[in-house]
């Protein structure tokens, strides 16, 4: 419940941010484009799992609003439909100094919509601004992958060898696929007359959790961590 009223708070302040910013100079601008970059994904596990930044590729289309300017500050709403691969890559220790080390990571496919607002300050028709966005995220996982190295070492038990005995893991399908969050960023955006130019880092904390978290559950937190950065293009349908 926690973790909804967060993300309600969230979605009412993007909208309200927009809503509330109607008393400067209005802006009429509708632009749309495509978007590309990589992410660096980790998963927030308790019992903690030790792992590496699983690095992937993201893509997608970007709608994007100009509502107005008030005083230095251009305001607008930013819709995206992207696919993106997260999940989780493990650091196994205790493999290292083998040959081969163990390894493994789960591979989740993503379409995700991050919902908005955006405030923009610098050119508008030509040269640079730099922005900031922040907004809820919806996300669907479509799919997902284990992949496992060529060699597995076990202990005495037969069991993996794993930091914290954690191994339950393996073979163990995602409960959730449904998952929602909270993106914010900053970057920069260059404007000619061929188009919107941006580069943009951000953050998406998520507060879903994969798997099931009751008592009785192996997890009592599994939840994405992504640093996004991402290259986005855009021409006007209207200024």
């Amino acid at each position: 419940m926690k973790n909804i009223r967060i993300y309600l708070a969230v979605i009412a302040f993007t909208f309200s941010t927009l809503i509330n910013a109607q008393i400067g100079e209005r802006r009429d601008g509708l632009a749309l484009g495509v978007n590309a970059g990589m992410t660096w994904n980790t998963v927030a596990f308790t019992p903690t799992i030790q792992q590496k930044q699983l690095m992937a590729p993201t893509f997608g289309i970007t709608f994007r609003v100009t509502s107005e300017k008030y005083f230095a500050t251009v305001c607008a709403f930013q819709v995206e439909l992207n696919y993106a691969r997260l999940g989780w890559k493990e650091d196994i220790v205790s493999s290292q100094n083998q040959p081969l080390p163990d390894t493994y990571q789960r591979q989740l496919d993503y379409i995700e919509m991050p919902l908005l607002a955006r405030l923009g300050w610098g050119r508008e028709e030509r040269g640079m601004m730099g922005y900031i966005v922040a907004g809820p995220q919806l996300g669907v996982c479509l799919g997902e992958k284990e992949k496992y190295g060529a060699t597995w070492t076990c202990n005495e038990a037969g069991e993996p060898d794993r930091p914290n005995g954690m191994f339950a893991q393996y073979g163990l399908p995602i409960d959730r696929k449904f998952d929602y969050g909270i993106t914010a960023g900053l970057g920069g955006e260059l404007n000619t007359r061929a188009g919107h130019f941006m580069l943009d880092a951000r953050y998406y904390y998520g507060l879903a959790d994969l798997f099931k978290n009751g008592k009785k559950d192996v997890f009592d937190r599994s939840n994405h961590g992504t640093i996004l950065l991402k290259f986005t293009y855009l021409f006007d349908l209207r200024k």
